[in-house]
């Protein structure tokens, strides 16, 4: 089941990608040869309106094939891609991330309006000596404010906390159905954040209670909050991708490949709905984000060609646009082997393949 789940989730996103390049292509003029989900053999296909719809055997990725977009193959009819203007090149190409972003935007959207679980606000366990227990805060104690700002999760408590201005925040907690006002300042401490950054940060010293709570939003709320969470995963992933690129933080700590993406789906179906259409969100993200870089074979590789082409006046010659593309290729396999001998260690499975091969071979 969770294969089925992991193979239907991935193809959702590659046909919603490939959609996106495929109706801006037709919308435009341009004859869509091939649609297709998945690389390798061809396992089935159906021919519609001019086009071959076709389901491969590796589900790892799709592709549209259009008429003449390979200078090889251009004959200059009036419907091939490379018969159109840079600007409707760079339209097509830019449509598939463009689409996953919207598909990513409505499925946070859904997630916030139905509701998903979370950590209430309950203080757990006090760290000894830091502010909170010092200003007089109690396990079972739940946080209803800081400041003037009403808090809901433990996850929205953390946030504010982290990121105040320095000074005291005024905590208003809920103690045998009355209400208290505590005033804390907290503790400035320097930790390593997910990038390997040192980053100073405000800490009060307490742990979550292990209560679950259920919100859900309302329609102008989850629209607000959907864009917000979209453009923090945004940020956040370039700042990964910078810290990469100048060698301050390990990819293998960063990246996650398909195996990687297995185990987040399998984990995220378990827990439900509204985990399993998040994780969705978050990957449907990802994949514009990576397809945007400009990296050859990748759209944001075209869109540089597309650009380096606009400021020129004419494209590159088709022996250093297929040189570089070659090497763009060489580096993205390249990547893609990395990827997955990081995912294989990561999850234990190069342990799990010695083992079995020491039990099929004993001394």
């Amino acid at each position: 089941m969770s294969v089925l789940i992991f193979i239907v989730v991935l193809s959702i996103l590659v046909i919603v990608h490939e959609y996106g390049h495929f109706q801006t292509a037709k919308s435009l003029g341009v004859k869509v040869e091939k649609f297709s989900i998945g690389f390798g053999p061809k396992l089935f296909s159906r021919a519609f309106e001019g086009t071959e719809f076709m389901v491969c055997l590796i589900p790892l990725g799709g592709y549209i094939k259009m008429a003449g977009d390979e200078r090889s193959n251009y004959k200059g009819a009036a419907d091939e891609f490379f018969s159109h203007p840079a600007g409707h090149r760079a339209l097509i190409v830019l449509m598939g991330p463009v689409v996953n972003y919207i598909l990513a935007f409505l499925s946070f959207c859904v997630v916030y309006m139905i509701g998903y679980p979370t950590l209430s606000a309950k203080v757990g366990e006090l760290i000894k000596d830091y502010p909170a227990q010092t200003a007089g805060l109690q396990s079972g104690d739940q946080i209803v404010r800081i400041d003037s700002t009403k808090i809901e999760s433990w996850e929205e408590m953390q946030k504010y906390i982290t990121t105040s201005p320095s000074g005291t925040l005024t905590f208003v907690v809920s103690r045998a159905q009355q209400e208290i006002i505590l005033p804390i300042e907290p503790r400035v401490e320097e930790l390593e954040n997910i990038f390997g950054q040192k980053q100073k940060l405000r800490l009060i010293g307490i742990k979550p209670k292990e209560d679950m709570i259920f919100l859900k939003y309302d329609f102008v709320t989850a629209v607000s909050k959907a864009g917000a969470r979209l453009w923090e995963i945004t940020t956040s992933t370039y700042e990964a991708l910078y810290r990469i690129a100048t060698g301050s933080k390990s990819a293998k700590d960063l990246v996650t490949g398909p195996i990687g993406i297995f185990y987040v789906i399998k984990e995220a179906a378990s827990l439900g709905f509204s985990y399993l259409l998040y994780i969705v969100a978050v990957i449907s993200a990802s994949l514009a984000i990576f397809n945007l870089l400009p990296l050859p074979v990748l759209d944001g590789g075209h869109l540089f060609f597309l650009a380096v082409e606009k400021l020129r006046g004419r494209p590159l010659s088709p022996r250093t646009e297929d040189a570089v593309t070659r090497v763009g290729f060489s580096l993205i396999m390249c990547l893609a082997v990395f990827v997955f001998y990081s995912d294989f260690v990561r999850f234990g499975i190069v342990d799990k393949m010695v083992g079995f091969w020491q039990n099929l071979n004993p001394k």
